[in-house]
């Protein structure tokens, strides 16, 4: 009888489309594994947390179904990996990667141990439609332009999607730890309500959410923008998770109808692979700008101004409904992720780290490579950058984007009484308006923690002194 194959999972929470568990079965039986290890230099934030817990519930029933129960295992991967080689008497380990800097590092280690031991280690591309190295210029140097990345991409078509298997051949009895015992979900306070309201955690709820967004694809490309309608696809923590992959995306939006949103909506995932190939290339996109020259700027420290961004008090109604949904959510409309960072680095000026940090934490769909390359993106730092002297208005950006003020009026709803013509800048309501709305400002609702008249001359001096004037 040939030996079991153990499926360590990862980022890759699914049972349809997955390269390592399908060669696992093709082989015959499965030992499937998570490990919980949170030793390298980005451990899960909170959110992250809630959501892995959610998603691992849900394929730990599907592997139960199937005949291979999933078992749970804190610790060391390798260490526990060997271990469990000798205990199932496996031959061979299979997984799926990941282009984390630190986890390619243990990665390489562990398959070189497990060799070296007689055990055959296997890994396979399960959440990027190419390689982090497949894609070049024309002088064999990684893309820092996104528009020739995109180009490049869209040359190349993925893969098709690898079927879900319908039965898998498992072992019992062996150890586990229980889902509860890692303590991935908050206590008290229990800040995952809003949560639970939103998501559906793990492949059927990422189904599903595909199958809402498809009903409403045709209006995506102009509704995208608008951060009070439901417009986008809300797809980004399961692609984070593996819940969904990239291929299966790609292959329902190629069946979509022509001349709809489908194509702005595979650009998002191209963004998402650009980004995958700027943290191969360049490691240390996290901790370190891009433009090296960056590292000079003068950003300020202000705990306070920080404090105030991050509970959604800084005065700007469309940056407080970005951070509050954010909170509330675990996620944030990707036009108001714009607004509320360019808010942090250019009218706060403070540093993209402390905002990436934040991202990290509270987003559920944190990812290290898109929460970097985006952040770079913003701060004007980062590969393709936004020019450091294009700063957002957010009043402009709310009275564009959120004209009929249903999104701030949600989540700011202290001044939902204002007319539209003065909601996104409160302090220019009359005393009468105020009053109409129960609004007293500086008590109700903050006063602008930074004029943006002021806010804006002063990052723009601080990019002239970079420059050396």
């Amino acid at each position: 009888m040939p030996s079991s194959t153990i499926v360590w999972f990862r980022r890759d929470l699914r049972v349809a489309d997955n390269p390592a568990l399908h060669a696992a079965a093709a082989r015959g039986g499965v030992v499937p594994i998570y490990i919980l290890d949170n030793d390298g230099p980005w451990p899960l934030g909170g959110a992250s947390r809630w959501w892995l817990h959610e998603s691992l519930k849900v394929l730990s029933e599907q592997l139960s179904r199937l005949g291979a129960p999933l078992i749970l295992r804190h610790g060391a991967s390798g260490e526990i990996l060997r271990a469990l080689a000798e205990e199932t008497g496996s031959e061979s380990i299979v997984w799926n990667r990941c282009y984390e800097p630190a986890t390619i590092a243990r990665d390489k280690t562990i398959k070189a141990d497990m060799q070296e031991a007689g055990i055959a280690a296997e890994s396979f591309n399960a959440t990027l439609l190419h390689e982090p190295w497949d894609l070049k210029t024309q002088t064999g140097n990684p893309f820092k332009v996104f528009t020739p990345f995109s180009r490049a991409a869209m040359q190349r078509p993925p893969r098709a999607p690898y079927p879900a298997p319908q039965k898998l051949t498992g072992m019992t009895g062996l150890k586990s730890d229980t889902l509860a015992s890692w303590k991935l979900q908050p206590t008290s306070p229990d800040w995952a309500g809003g949560f639970r309201e939103m998501w559906t955690p793990g492949e059927t709820g990422a189904l599903a959410c595909w199958d809402e967004f498809r009903e409403n694809v045709s209006s995506y490309k102009v509704l995208r923008d608008i951060p009070g309608e439901t417009g986008t696809s809300r797809l980004s923590p399961y692609l984070a998770f593996g819940d969904v992959s990239p291929h299966q995306l790609w292959h329902l939006a190629q069946q979509l109808e022509p001349g709809t949103g489908a194509d702005s909506f595979k650009r998002q995932i191209i963004w998402r692979e650009f980004c995958a190939q700027l943290l191969y290339h360049f490691p240390n996109i996290p901790e370190e700008p891009l433009r090296a020259e960056f590292s000079a700027f003068p950003w300020r420290s202000d705990s306070k101004a920080l404090k105030g961004w991050q509970r959604g008090q800084t005065g700007y109604p469309i940056v407080d409904a970005g951070m509050r949904e954010l909170w509330h959510t675990g996620w944030m409309h990707n036009r108001v992720r714009m607004v509320v960072a360019s808010f942090l680095v250019k009218h706060l000026l403070l540093p993209w780290r402390a905002g990436e940090d934040w991202f990290w934490d509270t987003l559920v769909d944190a990812d290290l490579a898109n929460n970097a390359a985006n952040w770079q993106w913003v701060a004007g730092c980062g590969a393709d950058a936004a020019p450091y002297f294009r700063i957002f208005n957010p009043v402009l950006q709310g009275e564009k984007f959120d004209a009929d003020g249903v999104y701030v009026r949600r989540w700011v709803p202290e001044i939902a009484g204002l007319p539209d013509s003065v909601l996104h800048k409160p302090w220019e309501a009359t005393d009468g308006q105020l009053k109409a709305a129960g609004i007293v400002m500086g008590e109700t609702y903050p006063l602008p923690i930074v004029d943006h008249k002021a806010a804006r001359a002063r990052a723009l001096d601080a990019f002239a002194s970079l420059r050396g004037g």
